[in-house]
């Protein structure tokens, strides 16, 4: 195998490959990335053998052929060479690396093509089309409040349905729950599924804002493409939970409040939080929000902010990062938060409402 390419193309693409590597042993296939050279283009791929990815980049081939390299000295390599064309060269069980323009040479010891395992294909799988921007607004609005806990492993994933004529993402870790829904068009219905978030955090920061993504949905298996990217992951088995009971009906109390002054009070307070429960308190009256924590022994911290509201006062527990993140995520000025009871579950949206919403479940007061 013997092949050109631009540095920075393919930097780009192994950075890609990489991330998507689980094994650091250098004897481990699972740490090498597939290389395949033919026709004027450069196959590339990585596993860790539950999530699969593909691509493809053009390269000028004098001699085709294919072969595994470690993944974390090949980036190394193409991030210490500097910008320009580079050769590659294979010979046996070695692959050779240098800048066209400068006397630089690597030499990487490989692993034979045929080692690396064969990646799953979406035959007769249901399959449709969305805007790629939907796509990654869906998961942007959810990715976040899927739960780390292995032991409810049913919740850490984001869960995907069709739901009518919407598409329909949900995430909770039990204490929260994140939803989205978009419209959709010439969707087939399919069985509710649990997506694993190391695909979808890989889609949402490598797929662009134009065009279309495709997806197929097995039994086991979610298979996307967009661009020249093909992504696979095995699916997270279990039943998820029924999200629905979830959502509060009929809130009676709303609080409108500025998104970026709520954030800098949140990033101020939060400084003498307790770190283990991370428990800030919000006491709501007419057009003032007091935002408010204290850590034993060491201090407390209160800011107040304007607020639009018109009913009791009420004081309410939450955990920091629960707010703090959906609040992040979204872009418009106004946030509305809806609840009920102090004990009951709340309820953010942004103004003008859209198409998600985040449930956060209250904290004990004292």
């Amino acid at each position: 195998m013997k092949f050109t390419c631009e540095r920075s193309v393919l930097l780009k693409e192994i950075a890609i490959a990489y991330e998507i590597i689980s094994s650091k042993n250098p004897i481990s296939i699972l740490s090498n990335i597939y290389l395949n050279a033919e026709d004027d283009s450069l196959i590339i791929k990585a596993t860790d053998i539950k999530v699969n990815f593909e691509t493809k980049v053009p390269v000028t081939v004098t001699e085709p052929g294919s072969t595994t390299v470690i993944g974390e000295k090949f980036l190394g390599i193409l991030n210490s060479i500097p910008e320009g064309d580079l050769e590659f060269e294979q010979n046996d069980t070695r692959i050779t690396i240098k800048p066209v323009a400068k006397k630089i040479k690597f030499q990487l010891k490989s692993i034979a093509s045929d080692k690396f395992p064969e990646f799953p294909v979406s035959d007769n799988a249901a399959s449709f089309d969305l805007p790629v921007r939907d796509f990654k607004d869906m998961i942007i609005q959810t990715v976040f409040a899927v739960s780390d806990d292995e032991t409810r492993y049913f919740m850490n994933g984001v869960f995907f349905e069709k739901q009518d004529d919407k598409l329909v993402m949900v995430a909770t870790d039990g204490r929260r729950l994140a939803f989205i829904s978009k419209n959709c068009n010439n969707v087939d219905d399919f069985t509710g599924i649990i997506i694993p978030p190391k695909i979808l955090t890989i889609i949402m920061k490598r797929a662009g804002d134009e065009g279309s993504i495709s997806i197929s949905v097995t039994d086991k298996t979610i298979f996307v493409q967009f661009g020249y990217y093909q992504l696979s992951s095995v699916l997270i088995e279990g039943q998820f939970p029924n999200y629905k009971r979830v959502i509060p009906e009929n809130q009676t109390n709303t609080i409108v409040i500025n998104r970026l002054e709520m954030l800098d009070a949140l990033r101020r307070v939060s400084i003498l939080v307790e770190q283990k429960s991370r428990r800030v308190y919000l006491g709501i009256s007419s057009e003032v929000m007091t935002v408010s924590s204290e850590e034993s022994d060491i201090g407390d911290a209160k800011e107040e902010i304007p607020c639009k509201y018109d009913g009791p006062d009420i004081s309410i527990a939450l955990n920091y990062r629960y707010i703090e993140e959906p609040f992040k995520i979204m872009t418009e000025e106004e946030v509305s938060i809806r609840l009920t009871e102090p004990n009951r579950a709340i309820t953010l949206m942004p103004l003008p409402e859209k198409d998600f919403f985040h449930v956060i479940m209250p904290m004990q007061l004292d």
